[in-house]
């Protein structure tokens, strides 16, 4: 959090190498942090980014080996086909962040586990990949992670609204969010992160801490017709 001393040499892991997997390696990377990237076209397919970035290439598999930290940012209806045994190797206590967004119209088709039992898409995420994660960057322009960071104390600097049930991770993941420039808002547990998902008054919602926590209290639970399947 501010004031808190940056750690250079932690190992990031990060799956899904689109618009905010690609920004959050550049990101990542300028800091001086240890990034692997991966897609689901494998390794060969990350030359450029990885000429550009310096983070390691890896398949889906090996993204997550060492990791202090792993992103998961692919659309939703591919969680379930990620590697089994995805965190085996990660190092102990990694916070695993949860980009993902349910575009059932859009993108994604109808997924019953979160339509029919009524769960946030990010407890239908780690129910997939069988580890707790952390939501977060999911209403979050993906240009912005270049363009709009500020340091600690600016007036227009932006909050980004964080959801998790592991206080540990959670602290984790602020520390790095606060790093690469932005302000966090607790969000609460994984069970509330329903006030973050798409058409929520947080959403895409660029603000500082006093609004984007009115956002996220201005939140209703309702599903609109538009955003089921």
């Amino acid at each position: 959090m501010p004031g808190r001393a940056r750690r250079a040499d932690m190992k990031i892991g990060i799956i899904g190498a689109g618009n905010i997997g690609g920004n959050l390696t550049r990101r990542l990377t300028a800091l001086g942090h240890d990034v692997s990237v991966a897609n689901s076209r494998g390794p060969q397919t990350l030359t450029e980014l990885a000429e550009e970035t310096g983070a390691t290439p890896v398949r889906a598999e090996d993204a997550a080996r060492g990791a202090e930290i792993v992103v998961v940012t692919v659309p939703l209806k591919a969680v379930p086909d990620l590697p089994s045994g995805l965190f085996d190797e990660a190092a102990e206590g990694v916070a695993v962040i949860d980009t993902g967004n349910y575009y059932p119209r859009q993108r994604d088709g109808r997924i019953a586990g979160i339509e029919d039992e009524g769960i946030t898409e990010s407890r239908w995420t780690e129910r997939q990949i069988g580890h707790p994660v952390i939501k977060a960057f999911n209403g979050t322009y993906a240009q912005d992670i270049l363009d709009r960071h500020r340091p600690a104390g600016a007036p227009d600097r932006l909050a980004l609204p964080v959801a998790g049930d592991d206080e540990a991770a959670k602290r984790k993941v602020r520390a790095l969010i606060e790093e690469l420039g932005f302000d966090t808002v607790d969000a609460g547990g994984i069970d509330d992160s329903w006030r973050q998902q798409p058409d929520t008054p947080v959403y895409g919602l660029r603000a500082g801490t006093e609004a984007v926590t009115k956002a996220l209290a201005d939140a209703s639970p309702e599903r609109k017709p538009e955003f089921r399947g």
